[in-house]
């Protein structure tokens, strides 16, 4: 992953749409803020939408998307302490829509990408299965231990970015573990 390229094709993208930087008359946080903190976090954003899409194309893409909007929406974050949130929200909701959109599209050849790169080291053959796991959990279940986990979040800053109660958030990760569990026990007696 070039850690230039998402920046690049972004600023490309706004100036062919006309976008142009307005810092002195926004109401909400500088464009030179926005574009360090992507700097800053492009590969935690990459890596959770990598979580998400499981192809190294559509996550580029994802995060591109998302990047455009933070950009072009920035001013309607009222306070600086939540833009982070806001940001992953918005990240999380990009994803989700591309795999909606893909839903609608038939492919022909299968997906072995993961598998090959089993191959290359002994680690990663023992993560195949809880990867398979994690592609069965559903949406809500999934960006919970995406967060936590991946993203070392915790519960309460998982409740902001989810929206839910810390409660809700906590439940969902335990339901979460427990159906992973039980998936990875049947992969253990096949």
């Amino acid at each position: 992953m070039n850690e230039r390229s998402i920046l690049r094709k972004t600023k490309y993208q706004n100036e062919r749409a006309g976008y142009k930087k307005q810092e002195s008359q926004d109401t909400g946080i500088r464009s030179t803020v926005v574009i360090r903190f992507i700097e800053d976090n492009q590969e935690k954003f990459y890596r959770m939408a990598f979580g998400y899409m499981k192809n190294e194309q559509d996550a580029l893409d994802a995060v591109h998307d998302a990047v455009v909007k933070i950009l072009q929406n920035r001013s309607q974050v009222k306070s600086p302490e939540y833009f982070e949130t806001w940001a992953y929200r918005i990240l999380i909701n990009e994803c989700l829509m591309a795999l909606r959109r893909q839903k609608k599209v038939v492919y022909l050849q299968e997906d072995d990408s993961l598998e090959d790169s089993t191959d290359r080291t002994g680690k990663q053959e023992e993560y195949v299965d809880l990867y398979h796991s994690m592609d069965r959990l559903p949406a809500k279940l999934k960006t919970v231990v995406l967060l936590r986990f991946f993203e070392d979040m915790p519960f309460d800053k998982i409740a902001e970015v989810t929206g839910d109660n810390i409660n809700t958030v906590k439940s969902r990760l335990y339901k979460a573990l427990k159906l992973l569990k039980l998936d990875l026990e049947v992969y253990d007696e096949v």
